[in-house]
């Protein structure tokens, strides 16, 4: 008879390993299900966040940038750096201890909060008797059961048609991350968040860095008036971007790759590469899921169909995260992981899906939660904007990183906030203010008149409330 559970969850990635711990918080008995492997074929718990995304990118974006200050900036400061040398492996090393670091960070808040784990991939076998008959298929073979399911098998990189990753010449963000050495020349197809951020740590450590882009503008999703910001400040460190194009046969090879493109002039034209990134977005994962076993819904895009409180067509089976509509973001997946958690407990989960923050960590870094001008505008709402410069805030001017503005947007009547967009540095930390301040449904005046520390970057967010009734202080 399967091992018994009254949660059964599928993937240890953001969604799912907080679900996990969450539910069992609540008094269930939990087991969730996770198949990644490590280099010595151990779990690696995390998900692709954890190991081929948010972490190892953003210890990459840290080295990467270390050596770009001590190569063009420390001189500023008075640091002569002379024989600078770089060991790409040991960077990748580094990277790869960070990452261990946060998969033992999890099998260890298992231990903590008992939540069983089986290492392998789990797919749905039957339904039955108000419970659903789970398959592992790992090293150690078992059938489970669980009251509730929660899928979290989160997402996988989409592949050009034709044009397969075999993560040695053609990359997705997996091969991306573990490149050996710094290539000559290379072509990113895609300006979204993986694409700017890999371009990014190899254009810092070397690389010729040529991205395209089929879409006419720059980060589209983005306010606009950041976006050319952040345009401006990438074509400048040296990104080449290529905006409005279509990309016709890529050829590959062992020694690289040449994308045959037409610019947005019409002109027909040719790129050659030592290694090319493809990230032209991501694909809900249900690859053994086996969804046709218990009659588990997918829409046409193959995610798994969820209600706003991610419950599927089944009784008590519910899918959290990239798996599901909405957001491909981590803190997306924790937030539905939580809720359902909670759900399942009789308890009010809470998402606002207003209020999710988005950040690109490239230099300057870009963030941003709420609507753009650009939506307010095609909505008919009315707004006031207030927006303010980096180079006019001390702490910025000290560090020596001016790069950038706060861009706040207000409603005209009521003064609540609607958005708030950063490009600059460390807009990953100061958005969170502005979440908080959303969450309650604060207006730019009360921003303006919470003290900030002085020096520190969070003053550009209050000179930015000031600025939505045009009364700067410092500028």
């Amino acid at each position: 008879m399967p091992q018994q559970f009254d949660v059964v969850v599928l993937g240890a990635g953001p969604g799912g390993y907080i679900a996990a711990i969450r539910a069992a918080q609540l008094g269930f008995s939990v087991a969730c299900i996770d198949e990644w492997k490590s280099a010595d074929g151990g779990p690696a718990l995390g998900g692709t966040c954890t190991n081929i995304g948010c972490i190892p990118s953003k210890a990459l974006l840290q080295s990467s940038d270390y050596y770009e200050q001590a190569g063009h900036h420390f001189s500023d400061h008075g640091i002569e750096v002379k024989g600078l040398e770089l060991d790409v492996a040991k960077m990748v090393s580094r990277k790869n201890s960070v990452v261990k670091q946060n998969n033992d960070g999890i099998v260890y808040l298992f231990k903590k909060n008992k939540v069983t784990f089986f290492h392998g991939r789990g797919s749905f076998v039957s339904a039955k008797n108000g419970a659903y008959d789970i398959n592992v298929a790992g090293v150690v073979a078992a059938v489970i059961s669980g009251k509730h399911v929660i899928v979290a098998t989160g997402s996988i990189a989409r592949a050009l048609p034709g044009v397969p990753f075999d993560e040695e010449t053609i990359l997705s963000n997996d091969g991306a991350l573990r490149i050996p050495a710094v290539p000559k020349r290379l072509g990113v197809i895609g300006s979204g968040v993986i694409g700017l951020e890999m371009g990014s740590v190899w254009r810092r450590l070397g690389a010729e860095v040529t991205i395209l882009e089929g879409l006419p503008t720059f980060l589209g999703a983005v306010d606009q008036q950041i976006a050319k910001e952040a345009q401006k400040a990438f074509v400048k460190q040296g990104l080449k971007l290529e905006l409005g194009v279509t990309v016709g046969e890529i050829k590959s090879g062992k020694k690289g790759a040449s994308i045959a493109y037409i610019d947005s002039k019409g002109q027909g034209k040719t790129l050659d590469v030592d290694k090319l990134i493809i990230s032209i977005g991501r694909i809900a994962n249900t690859i053994g899921l086996a969804p046709e076993a218990v009659g588990l819904k997918l829409d046409e895009r193959g995610a798994i169909v969820v209600d706003h409180e991610c419950k599927t067509n089944l009784p008590n089976v519910w899918a959290v995260g990239d798996v599901v509509r909405g957001p491909m973001l981590a803190h997306k997946a924790e937030e539905e992981g939580v809720a359902v958690a909670e759900r399942i407990a009789g308890q009010h989960g809470h998402v606002n899906f207003n209020t999710i923050p988005w950040v690109i960590y490239t230099n300057p870094e870009i963030a941003w939660v709420g609507q753009t001008e650009e939506q307010l505008k095609a909505t008919g709402r009315a707004y006031k904007a207030g927006t303010f410069p980096f180079m006019a805030n001390g702490r910025a001017r000290a560090m020596g990183d001016t790069t950038g503005m706060v861009k706040m947007l207000a409603d005209a009547a009521t003064d609540e906030i609607l958005g708030v967009h950063i490009v600059g540095p460390m807009a990953s930390e100061l958005i969170a203010e502005c979440v908080m301040a959303m969450e309650f449904r604060a207006s730019s005046e009360d921003i303006a008149r919470i003290c900030h520390a002085h020096p520190s970057l969070s003053e550009a967010t209050k000179e930015a409330a000031l600025a939505v009734d045009k009364r700067t202080l410092n500028f």
